[in-house]
């Protein structure tokens, strides 16, 4: 046997089809000789049968297929095995010893052959020819493999990235990582409250399962594996009974030896564990893997920072926003303020309320966006607001110089607003709007109103038109509110503003159960934040 220098050119089991005893025999011969297995048929319809019936190591990698064949051409046997998408793989090489021309050559070629020989044959160029057709074969199965599981790739790290918790997060990553490896996979990690999280799978296509074990598996398993400092992938192999044993998963069973990769993308962080077994760490599988590992660190990485910097600008939200609320006679004031979800950035949602020599001035807004840019830009404007109040402007004056503001240092931010002045003594309000969404009025017998009268949004550098004067009976109840309370991704504020109105006229009249009362109703499952200033007026 040839001692072969390339593992692309290692035996293979090769289909002979040739209706001549004899030159099947000497073809198969020296096939077998070079270490090949070696299947013969003596006619086309035998040989597409036995490549149809033939799996796993039986199945072969190549045909050798005679031009002239009893029951139908090579050729056409060639295009049946290009046309099934179970065997277009196969390299197939022609002999002949009659259709020697250059056309014959060429049609063979044209008509899906990947090498044509003419007889005699020399045993050295036969054997090289068909050493070259798997080498490119095995080298094009190999690279479309690859392609393959990196688009696998690609899709489990877009699914562990947008993982909503820890939980969710190792059962995709299990997942995944059984989709890439073809085999059995479990995930170890924590999540961003410091529990450890754990999903296995049995392969591609089970469902997630949880396991038990012992408690801390996970600084067990980086023990002696993974230094404490540091980043980087580190491998760690145990027995299947071992695993087991340590974490009370058995998708290993009989396994033999099991594969841990640890990945850390962070100093100090604690590493993320993906076990698979052994054995399907084959070739480059292993630096696939290990990517695999680092990609759900990342995404763990991530979320981390995320959750940080959503912590930050919730800190500076509560800075920024009043303390607490003036008392002022005949007015009594209630205010409810629930950030963004988990999972969202905040916003920059505010309300304000100030003593002016005109009255009570009544604020609610808006920055457009969400990010810790957003916030800061609220706590700037807030304090605007509230230094232009005190002066004594009246509201759309004060929307005015807020607009200048807003283009002297925040140009291209866009802010929506709303002022209402409760001036002593009137039974009116003096609203003037930018863009928001309208408050509304519900009168002492329950029946409930918008004041409306959009105005331009702050930032335009457009003038805002004269307050509207409202009338307002002893006992009525003004509510103002951000637009995170009636409004959710794709859908309409209308409906949202008129299903709010509904339930305010239908909601208790004092202003801290109503306030609760339309939380309970709108906030669930909303992804914005949510400002509601709400003032009983006697």
């Amino acid at each position: 046997m040839t001692e072969q220098a390339n593992p692309d050119s290692a035996a293979a089991t090769v289909l002979v089809v040739d209706d001549d005893d004899t030159s099947r025999y000497i073809l198969a011969s020296w096939l077998r000789r070079d270490g090949h297995r070696v299947a013969e048929a003596a006619d086309g319809a035998q040989g597409l049968a036995l490549l149809a019936a033939a799996t796993g190591p039986d199945r072969p990698e190549l045909a050798v297929v005679d031009v002239n064949l009893p029951d139908m051409s090579g050729f056409q046997v060639c295009e049946s095995i290009k046309a099934d998408p179970l065997t277009a793989h196969l390299p197939v090489i022609h002999v002949s010893a009659t259709a020697i021309e250059v056309n014959d050559r060429a049609q063979g070629l044209y008509r899906g052959a990947d090498a044509y020989l003419t007889e005699p044959i020399a045993p050295t160029e036969f054997l090289a020819t068909v050493t070259a057709a798997l080498r490119y074969a095995r080298a094009r199965r190999r690279a479309e493999r690859l392609a393959g599981r990196i688009a696998v790739l690609n899709q489990v790290t877009l699914d562990v990235y947008g993982a909503r918790d820890g939980r969710s997060f190792a059962a995709l990553a299990a997942a995944g990582a059984a989709t890439l490896m073809s085999a059995p996979a479990a995930v170890l990690a924590l999540d961003l409250d410091g529990r450890e999280v754990r999903a296995a799978t049995g392969g591609p296509g089970d469902g997630p399962r949880r396991f038990g074990g012992a408690a801390a598996v996970l600084g067990v398993l980086a023990e002696g594996s993974a230094p404490q400092e540091g980043t980087g992938t580190w491998t760690a192999v145990l027995s299947a009974e071992r695993w087991t044993g340590l974490t009370g998963c058995e998708v290993f069973e009989g396994a033999g030896e099991v594969a841990v990769i640890l990945a850390r993308t962070s100093p100090g962080r604690p590493p993320v564990a993906l076990a698979v077994p052994a054995r399907a760490l084959g070739g480059g599988d292993r630096d696939l893997f290990a990517q695999l590992a680092r990609t759900c660190a990342l995404a763990l990485e991530a979320q981390r920072s995320l959750r940080e910097e959503q912590g930050l600008a919730l800190a500076l939200q509560r800075t920024f926003l009043p303390s607490r609320l003036p008392s002022a006679p005949g007015v009594d004031l209630t205010v409810r303020y629930v950030p963004a979800g988990a999972g969202t950035e905040a916003g920059g949602d505010f309300y304000e309320v100030v003593e002016t020599p005109g009255g009570l001035l009544l604020a609610i807004g808006d920055v457009v966006g969400h990010s810790l840019a957003a916030v800061v830009v609220m706590g700037e404007l807030r304090q605007a607001l509230r230094a232009y109040a005190i002066e004594g402007h009246e509201p759309h004056v004060v929307l005015d110089r807020l607009d200048a503001f807003l283009a002297q240092f925040h140009p291209g931010v866009t802010v929506t607003a709303c002022l209402v002045l409760v001036e002593p003594g009137r039974r009116s309000v003096l609203v003037a709007d930018a863009g928001h969404v309208p408050p509304v009025l519900r009168d002492p017998d329950g029946a409930s109103r918008h004041l409306t009268g959009h105005g331009v949004v702050l930032g335009l550098g457009s003038a805002h038109a004269p307050a509207v004067r409202h009338p307002v009976p002893p006992g009525a109840t003004l509510l103002m509110f951000t637009d995170g309370l009636v409004e959710g991704p794709g859908e309409h504020l209308d409906p949202g503003l008129e299903a709010l109105r509904r339930r305010i006229t239908e909601g208790p009249s004092e202003p801290g159960p109503l306030c609760d009362r339309l939380l309970d109703l709108f906030a669930e499952g909303r992804r914005d934040d949510i400002a509601l200033l709400a003032a009983r007026l006697d």
